[in-house]
């Protein structure tokens, strides 16, 4: 869950960048580089799948639901899309249809607490369907989930690749040379996740992964944190990396990410 906390942070001051970036060579923190809305809903997402651990699926959806809700007021100004500030806000909050990439930046919990490659599916899908239940939405989490369980579980690249695209349909052959030039700024999760898939098969480690995926521009917080959160799948997050990030996080948010961490240790035996 670090790496898609990792990616929001330094993704976050390029993602209004004049046609981005487009180069894998810029520094990797600035002083603006911070959480965004992104971070926020990851550790909302962890502290629900926590709290409601070995539930229904009733259970995890109302969870869900509170935890992002509560973290969401508490943190009222991180960047969310128009209609979550809605959903938000409602009396009676309920999923409007949105295939938007914020299921699959969110998601990258429940592939760490999963025990199989099913039930990482599983709570990805709830994950998404409390918002985001266009198919594409839940599409995007899903695919994003799987990858992150299978990179962890130490599968190849080329299994990976596989599995998105038999069961997903994403096209994963183009090159980041091919994406790189005419990518513009999207927030759809089928013109993100599979480029942030692309980003994380085509790094040599945690680092080079993350300068890839921002180099593609687009939105690049959201892209670098789910290309972020399959990286640390295979590759361990450089400790540099890690205290630049736990600077830039407040208590609330360090404390849940270290719950989650002695809570994955727990369930791991």
């Amino acid at each position: 869950m670090l790496g898609a906390i990792v990616g929001d942070i330094v993704g976050s001051p390029y993602e209004f960048t004049p046609n981005n970036i487009k180069t894998e060579n810029f520094p990797l923190f600035k002083a603006e580089s911070h959480a965004t809305d992104d971070t926020v809903m990851t550790l909302a997402v962890a502290e629900a799948l926590m709290q409601s651990w070995g539930g229904t699926d009733e259970e995890i959806r109302a969870a869900l639901i509170a935890s992002m809700r509560a973290w969401g007021k508490a943190y009222p100004y991180a960047g969310y899309g128009k209609r979550f500030i809605l959903w938000l806000n409602a009396e009676h909050p309920r999923p409007y249809h949105s295939y938007g990439n914020g299921s699959a930046m969110r998601v990258s919990s429940a592939a760490w607490l999963a025990s199989s490659l099913e039930e990482a599916c599983r709570l990805a899908e709830l994950s998404a369907l409390v918002t985001h239940n266009h198919p594409e939405g839940v599409k995007g989490a899903v695919a994003t989930a799987a990858a992150i369980f299978m990179a962890r579980q130490g599968e190849s690249g080329a299994t990976v690749r596989a599995w998105v695209k038999r069961e997903c349909g994403y096209d994963l052959s183009r090159r980041l040379e091919d994406i790189r030039p005419g990518y513009v700024h999207v927030e759809s999760c089928q013109e993100t996740v599979p480029e942030a898939i692309t980003a994380a098969l085509s790094g040599k480690g945690f680092e080079d992964v993350i300068r890839k995926a921002v180099s593609l521009g687009g939105d690049s917080d959201t892209l670098t944190a789910i290309a972020g959160s399959i990286a640390e799948g295979w590759y361990p997050v450089p400790a540099e990396m890690e205290r630049e990030v736990l600077a830039r996080l407040d208590e609330r948010q360090k404390a849940c990410l270290a719950s989650f961490r002695r809570f994955c240790a727990g369930i791991a035996g």
